[in-house]
């Protein structure tokens, strides 16, 4: 197996490829430029996410084989779910596109999300911003680094800020009750929207922003959408955790993230995960 450089070069450069033809159907210059809408499971697939999944798998198997990797992409779960345990402790977690619906209404708040497991937890971890030009990537002890096509920088997450003055990044539609009380009564309210995950924790990483809550009701995030960005939000100094404190697992054979998650920049992390168990009780009393 190659090292983890060699293979984190490969998947930044499948991560710019990918950005490219993302942006080929999100600006109407793709071959077929045609964004066919279907629905699955309340979700929107468009040509983009499946056409954007097969060209990482196939460029990802190409470079790396199947002998020491599983891959497992949002568009093609269905069909891997019947498999038996991996025989590796490798796994490559993908979302092709986070944020279909910031992608289908031009909001320019979409992004790829290319993550290498070991086991259960991330240790390799690529977000592209195909709008902005920029590509985040990670390695486990190895910093955060933000790329442009000029040349890469390493990033911090933000410090020195008072409590009530931190600013949460939030879901445009991703919302229901429960999340919306615990955000009305969390100490810090400056609130900023921006789609995807991906794109939501690079603000945190670009210091726009310092908190992120996922609260799962019927349904909930999955790996892929949590995969890349907590590798990239954890290495530039911040912390993503369920609200207990526990971190988070991938690979253990169900994709849901289920309960209460929180990122931040790690300086009121325990104190806001308290407040944010304390607020839902509440809300469950009222």
């Amino acid at each position: 197996m190659k090292d983890l450089q060699e293979i984190l070069a490969i998947a930044r450069q499948i991560g710019w490829e990918a950005a490219d033809i993302l942006r080929s159907y999100y600006h109407g210059t793709a071959k077929d430029p045609n964004l066919a809408v279907e629905y699955k499971q309340n979700e929107p697939v468009t040509v983009a996410d499946i056409a954007v999944s097969q060209y990482i798998l196939e460029k990802l198997q190409a470079s790396l084989g199947n002998e020491d990797f599983i891959y497992i992409s949002e568009e093609t779960y269905q069909s891997l779910s019947q498999s038996s345990q991996p025989s590796t402790p490798w796994v490559w977690i993908i979302d092709p596109l986070d944020g279909t619906r910031d992608f289908i209404e031009k909001t320019g708040e979409y992004a790829i999300h290319i993550a290498l497991v070991k086991e259960t937890r991330p240790v390799l971890a690529v977000v592209a911003v195909p709008e902005a030009q920029k590509l985040y990537y990670a390695t486990k002890g190895g910093g955060t680094f933000v790329e442009t096509r000029d040349g890469s920088v390493p990033l911090q997450v933000s410090s020195g800020k008072r409590v009530e003055d931190l600013t949460l990044v939030v879901s445009r539609s991703h919302r229901n009750q429960r999340l919306d009380y615990l955000l009305q009564n969390l100490p810090c309210q400056n609130q900023k929207a921006v789609g995807s995950v991906g794109c939501k924790i690079t603000t945190i990483v670009e210091q726009q922003a310092e908190i992120y809550i996922s609260l799962s009701g019927k349904s909930a995030p999955k790996d892929w959408d949590m995969a890349a960005p907590e590798l990239i939000l954890t290495e530039a100094g911040g912390q993503f955790t369920h609200f207990d404190g526990r971190p988070l697992q991938y690979n253990t054979g169900d994709i849901n993230q289920w309960g209460g998650l929180l990122a931040s920049n790690g300086e009121y992390h325990e104190v806001l995960c308290k407040e944010a168990e304390r607020i839902l009780a509440q809300f469950t009393d009222s």
